[in-house]
């Protein structure tokens, strides 16, 4: 039997599991501000993935206007940071 570390064994296991997108969602939360800056991110609530799209609540208007514009960077940002291929579309309600 090959040995793996744990680190490996629970990659393994979350890239087979059907929580896999919740994960995900988890580090994007965490990296939200990091990704969108102070000020997006106090004025969003509710991030979460579902089948490499990533959904994104704000009740501010003018935001909502303003992060559909920049969909290609949300995608681009949360993609370098998390991982590739994480994010294929992002949807703002």
């Amino acid at each position: 039997m090959a040995e793996a570390n744990l680190g490996e064994a629970l990659k393994a296991f979350l890239d087979k599991s059907r929580i896999k997108s919740g994960v995900k969602a988890l580090q994007i939360k965490d990296a939200w501000e990091q990704i969108m800056g102070k000020t997006v991110a106090k004025y969003t609530d509710k991030i979460q993935v579902v089948n490499k799209t990533l959904f994104v609540n704000t009740s501010v208007g003018p935001l909502k206007q303003e992060l559909s514009y920049q969909k290609k960077t949300i995608i681009e940002r949360v993609n370098e940071l998390i991982g590739p291929g994480t994010i294929e579309e992002v949807v703002i309600r």
